[in-house]
């Protein structure tokens, strides 16, 4: 095996730590990942350092591990190395890489006056989650880490600076701390300049620009592991210094990377702890608070509907009825439970038989929720069955994704041929599919390896970075290159799966007072 012609793509979710080694083939050819779950502590969702770092080690030294078990080698090099992370969030640090504040993750619905201040002052929807966001919600506090501030940037960005020494990060990354400006080349100017006068009268010593990771484009070196990178990543002291490093990325462009949605009119449904709809558009849409604006890795313009929360209270589900299997003695596989209940799921209703329920962990800024309580109800008659029980939790996971969609696809008529489907929510062949595909009305696909999802997506990237052909862009390195001869799965849901979900969100919209009252109450 010759490892320098291998590339490996590393991206932190938000339940899952993941790393992939791919061939020239682009193929996965090993991987190691490690668990993790996010603490709400003092009001904030967020990571500790400790666990971000210890994190990363282990899912490396499981990657490790694999190739040693597969190949009968160490891993010692790669071709090139490529971080992804959770998009947005807010990582302010010192001239001296100090960390100020606490890591507070796209999770928080805590910025809720500084995005509507934003918001205005752009012309330009900044949702909660965004870094600028949450920079300025810091400075409307008052906090007084701000006059120490040297770098903002995000996990990605983290991370990258760990293994490089360098400040930068991808364009598609970069979307989700400020705008970028129409050509995708950088940060908007204007709206630099609009904040820096907003905030003129706090006194600062440093300005935006100051504080900002440079942008560059898919395809640009971004630095070279060097040993404190190398020893940091790989404690065990294996890892050589030396190798080149892709622009870091968020989750959300190398979903579009792993899927091949990057090309205009081409679009993705990442589904996880959260989901999100990525759409690439070919022109400037209206402000929706709903809609986000972004990039793909390439800097064109992407719309996307982002909602925080997915398969978080699914799981929670699944939790309890692992525990009852359990208690009476039937104890099951939690792959296997996953598998069989989403399957039963098929057997529902399609309206879900009177049932409904809230998968709210977090704020919904979709809905306009700061706050989140899980909730499930039903109606004296409603047919209550395992059947009917979990396709509601499945529907429940996608309805706020389809309010999004339906602002994208009605008031901008942006047209959607076909949706690329990633994430656990289609594990199960078939069941995430049909259920994704009544929501949006249209055929969704799934790839093989849809299964490892962003960190392929990063480490695509890394291809792309060190094997494309001098002039050959992002979107025809994908097509003719990687996916030329993929294989994946399409599926149209039928009309009376399309009906029942319609049904499903009109009661659930109408049921929404329900889900507000219950964060004022369950407290």
């Amino acid at each position: 095996m010759e490892l320098k012609n291998t590339v490996m793509g590393i991206e932190l979710g938000s339940t899952r730590i993941k790393a992939v080694l791919i061939d020239q083939n682009h193929n996965p050819i090993a991987s190691g990942d490690h668990v993790w779950e996010n603490q709400l502590v003092n009001g904030v969702w967020t990571y500790s350092m400790e666990a971000i770092h210890t994190g990363l080690q282990d899912c490396y030294a499981n990657l490790k591990k694999d190739v040693k078990e597969k190949f009968g080698v160490e891993l010692t090099t790669v071709g090139a190395i490529g971080v992804s992370a959770m998009m947005h969030g807010y990582l302010p640090f010192d001239k001296d890489m100090n960390q100020l504040a606490e890591f507070r993750t796209w999770r928080n619905t805590i910025t809720g006056p500084a995005a509507a201040e934003l918001t205005e002052l752009f012309g330009f929807n900044i949702p909660q989650r965004w870094s600028i966001a949450h920079l300025y919600q810091a400075i409307l506090n008052g906090e007084e880490h701000l006059p120490r501030l040297a770098h903002l940037t995000t996990l990605a960005g983290y991370i990258h600076w760990k293994l490089t020494g360098k400040h930068n990060m991808g364009v598609g990354e970069a979307s989700g701390i400020i705008p970028i400006a129409p050509d995708g080349k950088d940060y908007d100017r204007s709206m630099i300049e609009k904040f820096d006068a907003l905030i003129a009268p706090r006194g600062f010593s440093w300005k935006l620009e100051d504080v900002l990771p440079e942008v560059l484009p898919a395809g640009a070196v971004a630095g070279h592991l060097t040993a404190e990178g190398a020893a940091f990543l790989d404690p065990a002291g294996d890892l050589q210094p030396g190798v080149p490093v892709a622009p870091c990325e968020g989750d959300a462009g190398t979903g579009m990377a792993a899927t091949n949605s990057v090309r205009v009119h081409t679009g993705n449904v990442s589904a996880g702890t959260s989901d999100f709809a990525m759409v690439v558009v070919d022109r400037p849409l209206g402000v929706h608070r709903e809609i986000d604006m972004v990039t793909t890795p390439s800097g064109a313009p992407v719309a996307m509907v982002h909602c925080s929360n997915c398969t978080s209270d699914i799981n929670g589900w699944v939790g309890l009825l692992a525990e009852f299997a359990e208690a009476i003695g039937a104890k099951v596989d939690k792959g296997d439970l996953y598998t069989m209940l989403f399957r039963k799921a098929l057997e529902g209703d399609p309206d879900c038989g009177g049932l409904l329920s809230f998968n709210y962990f977090s704020g919904e800024g979709v809905t306009d929720l700061d706050e989140g309580r899980p909730v499930f109800m039903r109606m004296p008659d409603a047919k209550l069955s395992l059947a009917n029980f979990m396709r509601t939790h499945l529907l429940s996971a996608l309805a706020t994704l389809k309010i999004g969609l339906d602002i994208l696809t009605g008031e901008e008529k942006v047209a959607i041929d076909k949706i690329y489907g990633h994430g656990g929510f289609f594990k199960t062949p078939g069941v995430g599919q049909r259920m994704l595909s009544a929501a949006a009305g249209v055929p969704v696909s799934v790839m093989e390896t849809a299964g490892e999802g962003g960190p392929y997506g990063m480490a695509l990237l890394c291809a792309y970075m060190v094997w494309k052909e001098d002039g050959e862009t992002l979107e025809d390195y994908l097509d003719h290159k990687v996916f030329a001869n993929a294989k994946s799965s399409t599926l149209m849901a039928d009309p009376s799966d399309i009906d029942g979900f319609k049904a499903f969100l009109a009661r659930y919209e109408k049921a929404l007072p329900v889900e507000k009252l219950a964060t004022e109450v369950l407290v």
